[in-house]
């Protein structure tokens, strides 16, 4: 990274009173957690399964679970060093609030308060019924579906039960979006990593941030179509540009 590069990023960041920073795939695969769009994608070589498809067939619910029990990265993934210089600027109160298109935990992992922690696509790392909202853990569940494959249902209204995230075709989570909505709104410093800001409405809240008065600044290993607005963007490996600019 450029010396005066790195120089302004530290400079915005003293310079602000209540940084949001908006984190995308990039940052959790120095976790091993795999990208979903990128050259090397999941869905790359596995189209993913739409929500009123889940719905409508047990078969299909079935190989929603086969797929999540037999490759659960998230499970024994840990926050690299990106999630931890974010987790020391909500630590030093700079940051007020982390929006995440992520459904791992890492930055709840990483030490940052649930309530701190906006996730706009959900939580892959337990499931909910879709009926009632009780919640399930997942060691519950594989251990019910590794007999036989039997997929799950509610204990408490017998509704489908479905991982804690957004699927494709699936309503956003108001309550979500609109927290979302009022952290970009007071942001002064908008900090978006990781993110090819490409899956809207997700990916408008760094244009609305800019727009209402905020610096912009992109981390991403790839230019993203908002990179020519940005303050700074910054076309580095994510951990250690975020170490750099926070140690």
């Amino acid at each position: 990274m450029i010396e005066s590069e790195l120089s302004l990023f530290r400079q915005l960041i003293h310079g602000a009173n209540n940084i949001v920073v908006f984190t995308g795939a990039g940052i959790s695969t120095e976790s091993g957690i795999p990208d979903f769009r990128g050259p090397n994608g999941i869905w790359k070589s596995m189209r993913p399964i739409d929500f009123s498809d889940f719905v409508a067939s047990e078969d299909v619910r079935r190989e929603s679970w086969r797929r999540k029990f037999s490759a659960d990265v998230m499970a024994t993934a840990e926050p690299n060093s990106g999630h931890r210089a974010v987790a020391k600027l909500v630590t030093l109160g700079k940051v007020g609030f982390v929006i995440t298109q992520n459904v791992d935990g890492l930055h709840q992992k990483s030490g940052i308060p649930q309530d701190r922690v906006i996730e706009l696509h959900g939580n892959a790392n337990y499931a909910t019924c879709l009926s009632c909202s009780h919640r399930f853990e997942l060691d519950q569940i594989r251990e019910s579906f590794s007999v036989g494959e039997s997929v799950p249902y509610c204990t408490e209204c017998g509704g489908i039960i479905k991982t804690a995230t957004i699927s494709f075709g699936q309503a956003m989570p108001e309550r979500q979006m609109h927290l979302a909505e009022q952290a970009t709104l007071s942001a002064d410093l908008f900090l978006a990593v990781g993110s090819s800001l490409t899956v809207y409405p997700a990916a408008s809240f760094p244009r609305v941030a800019k727009q209402q008065g905020a610096k912009l600044v992109i981390v991403n290993n790839e230019a993203t179509d908002l990179d020519p607005i940005c303050d700074l963007v910054l076309h580095y490996p994510i951990g250690a540009t975020l170490t750099a600019a926070v140690d």
